[in-house]
């Protein structure tokens, strides 16, 4: 999750005067940490992007490499390579979400309460979230699930229609959820959901 920090482990207890620990990032294979005993090197460094600048630390005794206050751009695999008696490599796929807002639940429903008109008895309902990737958008009635979206994109925007009678006693409730966290609210159907009845009762009073 975006804001975390992500330690990247090279199983080792303790790097051999021989060994040289490498870390390298994405298909460009961008070196982003080295540890080289004998040549005195010790260092982290940025890409070109920045996305990396002050969030990278290296432990000198493992050759942990830690990723602070991470972010969706520290997506994408990293590769650890040791070099000495024995050579070794290893890829890391990170993924990182981004923290998820809450949706909001608005009523499409514009009740007509003329004499000469009769509403209808379904309320209309959109559950929304803005600016979200990699996420599900669900409606669900109780513990059932009554309809989803998802997305795989960053930054867009989702939108998920809903009807129910105005009378209707049920739970509902509308989930946005990645593989790692979820974010609910509950639909209160009197407060967004307004009769004839109860539209002339606000008047009167």
């Amino acid at each position: 999750m975006e804001g975390d920090s992500v330690v990247l482990n090279t199983d080792l207890t303790k790097i051999r005067e021989d060994d040289d620990i490498l870390w390298k990032f994405g298909v460009k294979m961008s070196l982003i940490a080295e540890i080289r005993r004998d040549a005195g090197i010790f260092n982290t460094s940025d890409v070109p992007d920045g996305r990396f600048r002050d969030r990278l630390k290296l432990d000198n005794h493992t050759g942990f490499l830690t990723i602070t206050n991470i972010s969706t751009q520290h997506t994408g695999d990293y590769t650890l390579e040791i070099r000495g008696a024995k050579r070794s490599s290893k890829i890391f796929s990170v993924s990182v979400y981004a923290n998820l807002p809450v949706p909001v639940i608005s009523s499409n429903s514009i009740t007509n309460c003329s004499s000469s008109s009769s509403s209808s008895s379904y309320c209309s309902l959109l559950c929304s979230a803005v600016n979200v990737g990699h996420v599900t958008l669900s409606w669900y009635k109780g513990n059932s699930l009554l309809s989803s979206i998802s997305v795989s994109d960053l930054s867009i925007s989702l939108s998920l229609p809903l009807e129910v009678e105005y009378q209707d006693k049920n739970s509902y409730s509308c989930v946005l959820n990645n593989p790692i966290r979820n974010q609910t609210t509950h639909l209160n159907i009197t407060q967004l959901c307004h009769t004839c009845s109860g539209m002339l009762l606000t008047l009167i009073n």
